[in-house]
């Protein structure tokens, strides 16, 4: 069930989303949080910074720096978590993550919560439409984001 808390840093993770989305990049974004208090944010920069391994949750976690733990945060993603990610989310112990929306890209829900995680999906109507809006207009870029031919 999503929060008030969780509501505000979901949309947060959409803004830098959609900002992505206006760079020209892949339309992912992520906010790291401990409780009420935001850690940090960012976006998918793979194609912004020619990065491969840069995606919205990367990108936050990087923008966090160092952390004593990540035990105490919640994740959130405008989208789905990759296997890259999701497998970064277990080694940090992050115990909870809020998934905008798993609709346009199924991740790894099932594999984060085999290792204990909370994964709430929040079926963000304007998470949807956005990414829909992506995989029409740039069907190219997405198939390189998610490593398809």
């Amino acid at each position: 069930m999503l929060t008030d808390t969780d509501r505000r840093f979901l949309r947060i993770a959409y803004d830098e989303a959609r900002e992505g989305f206006e760079e020209g990049g892949c339309p992912i974004g992520s906010v790291l949080a401990r409780g009420e208090t935001l850690v940090s944010r960012g976006r998918n920069q793979r194609v912004q910074g020619g990065d491969p391994i840069a995606h919205g949750e990367m990108d936050a976690l990087r923008k966090a720096g160092r952390q004593k733990t990540y035990r105490d945060t919640t994740l959130y993603t405008s989208l789905s978590p990759c296997m890259m990610c999701a497998g970064t989310i277990v080694q940090f112990g992050i115990p909870r993550v809020v998934v905008g929306e798993n609709a346009t890209f199924g991740g790894n829900e099932d594999f984060l919560r085999a290792r204990g995680v909370e994964v709430i999906v929040a079926d963000d109507p304007d998470c949807i439409a956005l990414m829909t809006r992506f995989i029409t207009e740039k069907p190219e870029l997405w198939a390189e984001d998610i490593a398809e031919d």
